[in-house]
Parts: C-alpha cells; structure tokens; sequence
C-alpha cells in the first residue's frame, strides 16, 4: 500500500491486516512497514541530510528490496527491523515474519516509486494500492501530524512543507501505476471501521 501520506497508509494497511486476521486467524496475514529501512541518524548526521529524514534517499532502499525477495521465497522466519517513532530510531531485528502466513500487506510512501532501488519492487507485489489525496488536504494533515508530535504550529508548517510536501510531489508525479487506487479517506473514517 502507498501513499503520499504515512499515517492514513498505515491506519489502513493495519486496518486490512486486522481483518484478514479476524477472519482467518492470527497467521493469516502481517504488515511489514517499510519505515524500519529509516537510515540511522548517526549516518544521516555524517551526511547532513538529518534534515531531510524521510525523503526516499534516506532509507535503505535496497535493504527494504532485499526483505520483500526474501519474503517471496523465504523458507525459515524471517526478523526485519521497525522504526520506533518515540525514540526516533530502528530497532533492527524486532519483526518477525513466519514462513506460514500466507498475505503479507507492505506500507509505504515509496513502494511505487520509479527510482533506484524503489523502482525494483513493482514487480515483486502481487497487488498494488495507491492512495490519492488532494494536495490541500496533504497538506493539513501533515500539519496536523506533527502538531500531534508536539511540534508548535510555525514548526510544524515549516516541517510539512519543507520536507514532507515535497516528498509527497516526488510520489505523486514519480510513482508506477498501481493496480488498485483509494480516494482520500479521512482518519476518522479509517478509526469508525
């Protein structure tokens, strides 16, 4: 599932997994988040692109591919890292995937992208999902994200349209088609559910 915009991508794509499991039991299907490939701050520090955190370049790009091969043929349990938003740092190794479950749902802003690396996952999903949100309503809730990560209002303008707005353009006008495409669903609709 990708999208320009992280939390509703992840509201969902955790919403789908739920389900699957509520029908089908526990094993019946994960959420692997690409925001574990985060490179760490240390290395983005040396290369004074901290700033930046978040944009395609700032990830492990092929590290992420290399996990979605490995999935497709894995035969043993596979440990992957997560990105804990709190510290604001990965947690290498602390998922795990069993070889048994057969839907594996991946979340993430660049999985479409047609860029290094980005551009070799395409082809490796058995099914694409898009979501599209008007750039306004981007824009606000992006706003409104790191308004809720404590940030004051000027920062957190400053933040969404300095980083994250541009990061979002480069995936809307940068992205393969996907099979499938949502429209803008509100967080609130996403919770109701």
């Amino acid at each position: 599932m990708a999208t320009p915009l992280p939390e509703i991508a992840s509201t969902l794509a955790a919403q789908l997994v739920a389900e699957l499991q509520r029908r089908g039991g526990h094993d019946a299907a994960a959420l692997v988040p690409m925001d574990g490939y985060h490179l760490d701050n240390a290395e983005l520090d040396a290369l004074g692109q901290r700033h930046e955190k978040g944009a395609p370049h700032t990830f492990d790009a092929a590290g992420f591919a290399g996990l979605v091969r490995a999935v497709r043929t894995q035969m043993d349990a596979l440990r992957y890292p997560l990105f804990d938003r709190v510290q604001d740092k990965t947690l290498p190794d602390a998922g795990q995937l069993s070889p048994d479950v057969p839907i594996v749902v991946f979340e993430g802003n660049y999985l479409l992208l047609q860029r290094p690396h980005w551009s070799d996952l395409r082809d490796l999903f058995d099914l694409t999902v898009m979501l599209s949100v008007p750039m306004e309503v981007l824009r606000d809730r992006l706003v409104a994200r790191w308004l809720a990560h404590g940030l004051p209002n000027d920062q957190a303008v400053i933040r969404a349209e300095s980083n994250d707005i541009p990061n979002a353009q480069l995936v809307i006008a940068n992205s393969a088609p996907a099979d499938m495409t949502i429209g803008s669903v509100s967080l609130a609709e996403t919770q109701e559910r």
